[in-house]
């Protein structure tokens, strides 16, 4: 399969994002590629919207309300929501298209914590904000920028996670590194991961360390708490010369950076960003498993696997040539991947259950649309598994799956 294939296949996948899709989003990549679909149309960037379960079972959902970001709750696991409370008191530009959204994490006390893209005067720069509530979500805190570096660069794609000990880790694509290159900035493989953390909820943070060079520009990250405190960090990696697949890595709460390997072996060769971010979930055993989108020659698509040094095992195909966004969740060995399709004419929300580590999946159908939508999310609670999709035609929308 050639390039221009690959550029229709996805093309294809990212209709489902936007009924009325006219134009391309443009990530940074200056001399190192170019965007391969861009995410969706401002329309379909409206609905990115991502959601966390308290401890209670209350469900919180971060969204866009008229120009700034809000965050709703549900006590009926999505059938109803109370009144949004805004995060932002002003309208300001969020970077809500392709793989970036505004995100939720849970602290242990019911902290809630909200970080977002803002975007910055020259194009594909960014800065990540971050707010707070420490008071049920009755209030938030004004925001603050997470990282100490203030060039106006590529700070983008943020993702936050909270480890057991209540520690607030916020990583993110930073292009530091090749603008230092001056001149020589073609020679710097796409950008860079870095990291901040907070050891007080979210009042402040330190950093910024760095976790890996030569990472895809516009990809989500996805971040993993482990049980020593640690965060496993799951993203696009750009291998010499120009292989997008994905890397495995380890940020610690004291800023050092674990050993970071291989994790997917499709050699995807091509010098653009695919902005199409991977999952990743850890069974009862301590096996990780991965989601995640190739253009490979052949099997274009998106794959599921479970992940161990040097290899993939079980690795699958998850969905039709369109499936795109997949996202994966884990409850004991029980897991849970959903998707969305494009089928000509409507988005389909799909999704995949194996309740033995991976080893067998039955596939079903949970709605679809004919509206936009942004990319759903599988979610855990008290033994059951839910998605959220939130669509124009139904908000902050939850499916349990069967």
């Amino acid at each position: 399969m050639n390039l221009s294939r690959i550029f229709l296949v996805l093309a294809a996948t990212l209709a489902a994002c936007a009924a009325a899709h006219s134009a391309i989003a443009h990530e940074g990549h200056g001399e190192h590629g170019r965007s391969m679909g861009g995410g969706a149309g401002k329309e379909a960037a409206e609905q990115n919207a991502s959601a966390a379960f308290d401890a209670r079972g209350v469900l919180w959902a971060v969204h866009g309300d008229s120009g700034r970001i809000a965050v709703s709750r549900s006590e009926d696991l999505g059938r109803s929501w109370r009144k949004p409370v805004r995060v932002t008191a002003a309208i300001e530009a969020t970077d809500s298209g392709g793989d970036a959204r505004p995100k939720i994490a849970v602290g242990a006390g019911g902290e809630l914590y909200v970080t977002w893209t803002r975007p910055l005067a020259r194009p594909y720069t960014g800065e990540i904000r971050f707010s707070r509530s420490v008071d049920g979500g009755a209030s938030f805190s004004a925001p603050l920028v997470v990282h100490a570096d203030r060039q106006q660069i590529t700070h983008r794609f943020d993702s936050i996670a909270v480890n057991a000990k209540g520690q607030v880790f916020v990583a993110w694509i930073d292009k530091r590194d090749q603008e230092r290159l001056g001149a020589n900035a073609k020679t710097y493989r796409g950008a860079a991961v870095y990291w901040a953390v907070s050891d007080d909820r979210g009042a402040s943070f330190r950093g910024d360390f760095k976790l890996a060079d030569y990472s895809c520009e516009c990809c989500r990250i996805a971040l993993l708490p482990r049980e020593d405190g640690g965060v496993y960090a799951f993203w696009r990696h750009v291998f010499e010369p120009n292989i997008r697949d994905h890397a495995l890595g380890e940020i610690t709460a004291r800023g050092a950076a674990g050993k970071v390997v291989r994790a997917t072996f499709d050699d995807w060769r091509v010098d653009a960003c695919p902005h199409h971010g991977a999952s990743l979930a850890q069974d009862a055993g301590g096996q990780l498993h991965a989601v995640w989108f190739t253009g490979a020659p052949g099997k274009s698509g998106v794959y599921y696997g479970r992940l161990r040094e040097g290899a993939v095992d079980g690795q699958r195909r998850v969905g039709g040539q369109t499936a795109e966004h997949a996202d994966l969740s884990a409850i004991g060995n029980k897991l849970a991947i959903a998707w969305k399709e494009f089928d000509g004419e409507r988005s389909r929300l799909r999704a995949a259950r194996s309740d033995d580590a991976g080893r067998t999946w039955r596939e079903s159908e949970l709605a679809a649309t004919d509206s936009p939508s942004g990319q759903p999310f599988v979610l855990a609670h008290d033994g059951t598994f839910y998605v959220f999709w939130n669509r124009r035609d139904a908000p902050l929308s939850v499916v349990t799956l069967p």
